[in-house]
């Protein structure tokens, strides 16, 4: 496959990262990988390190903010571009003037919509039908830059952070391998994003990073706002309760129209129904601490003190 002319350094960290780099590589001539180093007594996968390192490709590691600057005053690279994502690293100002096209960072929402840290998981939290990837311009302010392109995503009642992860993956890259060379050729000009956006949202909405405690499940939220967390959750950080005494992760559940105290489990027709705040879930998929996963009729067969 023909690869552009002009190399590009990547710049990543997370999973995310990682399949773009895959992709990108078929396209681009990657010059150089800049990504955060293995972290002490990590003995898993660092899927970044490992893609670049099968490409064969040099790769740098920073840790912080200062240690990118420092690498960048070394002269490191020849590349007039550099393309960022998922890097998780604040980029100064003085190392995204390092390269004379700048640095495109691919953001997987329609900005100003969910700038920050999480923008997949945000977007399915939210209940909202569309989201999508914007290429922008990076600047110094968070998720502030210009864009160069945006192209939308639907969001069905399926959707999961993982199935959508997957979807805007490819759309990000489809998006690099058309504008990028229209950008250096100067066919396509950055502009603000209040100005171009086709973002229904135009005052910006932040995301955040999840955490642990986002994994438990409250069951006084409504059971729609509930069903929502399950499939933005199911890779991280889960969602998590107890039921007959059991700690268990529930993977897969429906919004029912049954009233009652939030919390109370219900069994109808064999299928495990727990009241919330408004309406209840039924649980279809859940996985006992330790074991694999299984229907909510399995489960009870297991558990015949909460019939």
């Amino acid at each position: 496959m023909k690869k552009t002319l002009s190399p590009i350094v990547f710049f990543g960290s997370g999973p995310v990262a990682a399949e773009s780099l895959q992709q990108l590589s078929k396209h681009f001539t990657v010059e150089a990988v800049v990504t955060k180093p293995r972290p002490p007594h990590h003995k898993g996968d660092v899927p970044v390190l490992r893609i670049a390192e099968s490409l064969r490709l040099p790769i740098h590691t920073v840790t912080n903010k200062r240690s990118l600057d420092a690498l960048m005053d070394t002269k490191p690279f020849e590349s007039k571009l550099a393309i960022l994502i998922d890097f998780g690293i604040i980029v100064s100002q003085a190392a995204i003037n390092y390269f004379p096209y700048g640095i495109i960072n691919s953001h997987f929402s329609l900005l100003p919509e969910w700038r920050g840290a999480d923008p997949i998981s945000f977007a399915i939290l939210s209940g909202q039908q569309t989201t999508g990837v914007s290429l922008m311009l990076l600047t110094a302010g968070m998720d502030e830059g210009p864009l160069l392109a945006q192209a939308p995503q639907e969001i069905n009642h399926s959707t999961t952070t993982p199935s959508l992860t997957e979807q805007l993956i490819e759309i990000s890259t489809a998006s690099l391998v058309q504008i990028v060379p229209l950008y250096i050729e100067g066919a396509v000009t950055p502009a603000p994003q209040e100005a171009v956006s086709i973002s229904e949202v135009q005052e910006p909405t932040y995301s955040r990073k999840l955490d642990k405690a986002d994994s438990i499940i409250d069951w006084n939220k409504p059971a729609d706002v509930l069903e929502r967390e399950i499939r933005a959750f199911i890779e991280w950080p889960k969602s998590r309760t107890t039921l007959g005494g059991k700690d268990i992760v529930i993977t897969k559940a429906h919004v029912v129209d049954l009233a009652g105290n939030p919390g109370n489990v219900i069994i109808k027709d064999k299928q495990l129904i727990i009241s919330c705040g408004q309406n209840a879930l039924a649980i279809d998929l859940l996985k006992p601490v330790g074991k694999k996963e299984m229907t909510s009729q399995a489960f009870l067969a297991g558990h015949r003190d909460l019939l």
